[in-house]
């Protein structure tokens, strides 16, 4: 597996800089998101310069970009909304096909308005899933024409919260260009270690062959996000399990500090 971070972990707006400090913290990949070229996360157009720079720091520090943040709220109660970000999740595709970036990662989103990551108790509703779906289908048609892929990850506060959910919207959807981004963190809310395990043991069975990326986050018994390999997950399970469904894609960690970094970066490489 090859080792990654969120480029976002690091400050600043220049693609050189930001990336010789992934690279300088121990990665050899990173999920950019286009803060990092001084550009809004989703924006109304990438300019030809800026997908230059981007792609002239990665040749330099020689860390690959493995995925880009595309997400936005696939599931806003307002379908204005939903058309704008479906409009900024274009531009973010054609960069990704622009700079040879394998895949977009998503948001299936919420019925929270103010939050994309937030839960909201009509999310359950059929039509929710039915307004997250119809987004996904239009987002498929821009990825195939691109040749890229894109990747839903199970998240407790989001339409997909399970990997049971994530294999059900590939199977509607029937596209080869969907895939699965596997964050165990991201499985569960509140769990002991032996829960956790067996949590995220089954979904990685549940999802094998569809995995595109897996994240590194981790969470405390009481439910708070931790930085990986300090809270319930265990990672060398995780991994372990990975490596015999036959995944051998990036492991990217996010949620963490920049001054942890290269520490995470040394306790991944040792499980990958």
């Amino acid at each position: 597996m090859q080792v990654g971070v969120f480029a976002k972990t690091f400050p600043g707006s220049e693609p050189a800089g930001v990336l010789a400090a992934v690279r300088d913290a121990g990665f050899a990949v990173t999920q950019f998101n286009l803060a990092c070229a001084g550009l809004p996360s989703m924006p109304d157009a990438v300019p030809e310069d800026a997908i230059r720079s981007i792609a002239a720091a990665s040749d330099a520090s020689g860390v690959a970009l493995v995925a880009l943040s595309g997400t936005y709220n696939m599931a806003h109660p307002d379908k204005a909304v939903r058309d704008d970000g479906m409009r900024r999740l274009a531009v973010i595709i054609e960069a990704a096909a622009d700079l040879s970036v394998p895949l977009v990662t998503l948001c299936t989103g919420t019925r929270n308005r103010d939050d994309q990551w937030a839960h909201h108790p009509d999310n359950a509703d059929p039509s929710v899933w039915a307004d997250m779906a119809s987004e996904m289908e239009k987002a498929l048609e821009l990825a195939e024409r691109h040749g890229v892929d894109l990747g839903i990850e199970p998240e407790q506060a989001n339409i997909v919260t399970s990997a049971g959910d994530a294999m059900r919207l590939i199977a509607e959807m029937d596209s080869k260009h969907l895939r699965v981004v596997l964050d165990p963190a991201n499985l569960f809310e509140q769990a002991s270690e032996a829960q956790a395990r067996a949590i995220v043991a089954a979904a990685v069975e549940r999802t094998a062959g569809h995995v595109a990326m897996a994240h590194a986050k981790d969470r405390f018994a009481d439910g708070r996000f931790a930085t990986a390999g300090r809270g319930v997950v265990d990672f060398a399970d995780f991994v372990a399990r990975l490596k015999v469904s036959g995944f051998d894609g990036p492991l990217v960690t996010h949620g963490l500090s920049a001054e942890e970094a290269p520490g995470v970066a040394r306790f991944l490489k040792g499980l990958a």
